[in-house]
């Protein structure tokens, strides 16, 4: 079964489809990757507010986990998101 019939049998919103697959397509050999919110609506076509949803859709689905990064000063930075698979 391919990754997106599988997507589409979970009944998610289309908005948490195209997060994932712009997710699974910039993971490294750990199945992770941490790309901003603002990035990845821009390069996908969503609001910020969206993908924002859909990472809540993609969390609670049990498809992804997120952990927040820090910088060396202790400011926050993009969310390192990492893909389970399926």
């Amino acid at each position: 079964m391919s990754r997106l019939t599988y997507l589409y049998q979970m009944d998610l919103p289309h908005r948490a489809v195209a997060v994932y697959t712009y997710l699974h397509d910039r993971v490294n050999k750990n199945g992770e990757c941490w790309p901003s919110v603002n990035t990845i609506a821009g390069d996908i076509k969503l609001s910020p507010a969206t993908v924002r949803r859909a990472i809540r859709d993609l969390k609670k689905a049990g498809l992804i986990e997120t952990k927040q990064r820090y910088r060396e000063k202790g400011g926050k930075t993009s969310l390192l998101y990492k893909i389970q698979k399926i």
